[in-house]
Parts: structure tokens; C-alpha cells; sequence
């Protein structure tokens, strides 16, 4: 009879740790990339799991190569939010592979975007134009700056492989023989004020942008499409170098933004807190317009995790269980 109190006590002083440590992860590290849509998810990512699962979270600085690097050879920090996965493949996966990673929510649901985009109002005055060549049928309808008879592609700063791969796509679609020019914009600053230059006279613009950034938040833009399916082979080959002389048409490629953790985090943080992290993922547009709103306010990360907490309950409450979502918006 002792021996079977004695036994039963100890399964339930196991069932009550179980239920402590699903309640509390513990200590963690997040690493935050010094760009503004990693850094407020890094700072939701805090705000959810410290308020919502007892975790004891702390952010600290990262960048992608070295990051994901450190994950894998020393098991630090323990949760990437924004791991842009297809700039090391090969590292990921030999980190998946042996199981020094976990592969969670693929935090950007609808992936990194770049591309040619146009004014959502030269969009809508202008239906016809849903594709590369289609733009480029109507170069009165996006005018060089300097030659007002021509039509200009806006590139992006030189050392930037978009504006290598907008390049060698302008030789490709033929832009020179469709009276365009391609426009050196000198600068991410110097890009951004001519689409901001475009946008407030409401003239045409095209060229080179990508996705999530604040300014998509602020200006309406429309991708372009381009026509063809993606070739991975041509692309390697010819449409991602500079001096390639015969590139031909491409789709441009979506980078996968994924949340990494590390894996022995992934069994002691709990169900609770692995199941949010499988959940978690957010759209372009949605991130677009709450970078927006950080830039108009000189917002921090923090700043930006409680304006989207409060502004998108609908959307978050999702990602957490019932009682999480109760601790988080009391917290807030």
C-alpha cells in the first residue's frame, strides 16, 4: 500500500511539473535582424511568449548567415522569427537534416516579393497592363525624367543583385528597342524618392521593388507580372549575372521566409508554446502597412508588436490558445 501511494504521488508530482513546464518555456534568445520587419516580429514574437506563455525571452542582434550559422554549430540564439532560408539552402537543410534545427512557420506566408511594379492607378486607369511586355507597349505612359520621348525602367543601386537581375530583364523583354531607358537611381533613398516623387504627382513609374518594405504600406503598387514560368536553370545562368549577353525572359522567384528553431529549444518550450510558432505567419500587405506606420512614427520593434497586437486582434488571437490570448491582451 505504501508503495503504491508512494507511486502514485510520484506520477502526480511528474503530471505537475509536465503541466509547469507547458506553462513556462523558460529562458530563450531571439534573435532580431537589422531590418524593420524582422525586428517587430522579433519584438511580437517577445511580447507573445513572455505575456502569453510565461517565457522569459530576451532579443538580441543577429543577421541571417551568421544567425542560422550559430543555431546549428552552437545551439544559440534558440528562435530565428525571419529566417530567409533560401540565402543559405544548403545550411538549412544540413541543420534540419541533423537535427540541430526545427523548421516552424513559414513566417511570410505569401513569400519575399521582388519584381517591376507600377502605380496602382496606372493599374486601374490602365487594365491592360498586367505583365513586363504589356508595360512596355506604352512608354508615354512611364516617362524618362530626362527624355520625356522615352520611357524609363527605375533600377535599383548598383552592388544590389535585384538591380543585376533588372538588368539582364530589361535586355531580356527588350526595353532598349521599346524606347525605354533603364535609370540608374543611385541610391535605396534615391529609388525610394522617385516612386514617393511618382506617386504624390501621380505619374507613371516602373522599375525595380520588393516585398515587405514600408514604403509598399505607404504607396499603392501593383506587381507586374512577367509572363513566363520560372526556370531555374536560366536563372542561374544568365538572368543573375551581369555580364551574361543572352538572358532570356524569367519569372522572377519568391525567397522563403521562414521561423527556425533551434531543436533543443523545440522540446523543452512545450506544445503550447511550439504550436504558436507553427501558427505565426503573416501576409505582405499586412506587414507593408504596419512598417509604414513605424516609419511615420519613428516606431521601435516594440512600438510596432503593440500596435499590431491592438490593431489586429482578429488576426493574432489564431496563433494563440484561448488562455494566451486572454494573458496578451490584459498585457497590453
Amino acid at each position: 500500500m505504501k508503495h503504491l501511494l508512494a507511486s502514485t504521488c510520484l506520477v502526480a508530482g511528474l503530471l505537475a511539473m509536465t503541466g509547469a513546464a507547458r506553462a513556462e518555456c523558460g529562458d530563450l534568445t531571439i534573435a532580431s535582424m537589422n531590418w524593420q520587419s524582422a525586428e517587430v516580429l522579433a519584438a511580437l514574437d517577445k511580447f507573445i511568449l513572455n505575456e502569453g506563455y510565461g517565457c522569459n525571452a530576451e532579443v538580441i542582434v543577429g543577421d541571417t548567415v551568421p544567425t542560422i550559422t550559430s543555431m546549428i554549430e552552437k545551439g544559440e540564439p534558440d528562435l530565428a522569427p525571419e529566417g530567409w532560408v533560401d540565402l543559405l539552402p544548403d545550411v538549412v537543410k544540413r541543420g534540419i537534416d541533423e537535427g540541430k534545427l526545427v523548421g516552424a512557420a513559414v513566417a511570410l506566408s505569401d513569400g519575399a516579393v521582388q519584381g517591376w511594379w507600377i502605380p496602382k492607378y496606372i493599374a486601374d486607369a490602365n487594365p491592360d497592363i498586367k505583365t513586363i511586355d504589356d508595360a512596355l507597349k506604352h512608354p508615354e505612359l512611364f516617362p524618362d525624367p530626362e527624355d520625356k520621348s522615352k520611357g524609363a525602367v527605375h533600377n535599383g543601386p548598383q552592388g544590389w543583385g535585384g538591380t543585376v537581375v533588372t538588368g539582364q530583364l530589361y535586355k531580356a523583354y527588350g526595353g532598349e528597342a521599346a524606347n525605354f531607358t533603364l535609370v540608374d537611381t543611385g541610391s535605396a533613398a534615391g529609388l525610394d524618392g522617385s516612386i514617393a516623387k511618382a506617386y504624390e504627382r501621380k505619374e507613371g513609374w516602373v522599375g525595380y521593388y520588393w516585398a515587405p518594405t514600408a514604403l509598399l504600406g505607404k504607396y499603392d503598387m501593383v506587381k507586374l507580372e512577367h509572363g513566363v514560368p520560372y526556370d531555374e536553370a536560366e536563372w542561374k545562368r544568365c538572368n543573375t549575372v551581369a555580364d551574361c549577353p543572352d538572358p532570356k525572359k524569367n519569372d522572377w522567384p519568391k525567397d522563403t521566409v521562414q521561423t527556425l528553431v533551434t531543436k533543443p529549444f523545440s522540446e523543452r518550450a512545450g506544445d503550447d508554446v511550439m504550436a504558436y510558432l507553427n501558427k505565426r505567419a503573416w501576409t505582405n500587405d499586412t506587414v507593408n502597412k504596419l512598417m509604414a506606420w513605424m516609419t511615420d512614427n519613428q516606431a521601435s520593434g516594440d512600438d510596432g508588436a503593440k500596435h499590431f497586437l491592438e490593431e489586429n486582434e482578429a488576426l493574432w488571437k489564431d496563433w494563440v490558445s484561448p488562455e494566451a490570448a486572454e494573458k496578451i491582451k490584459a498585457a497590453l
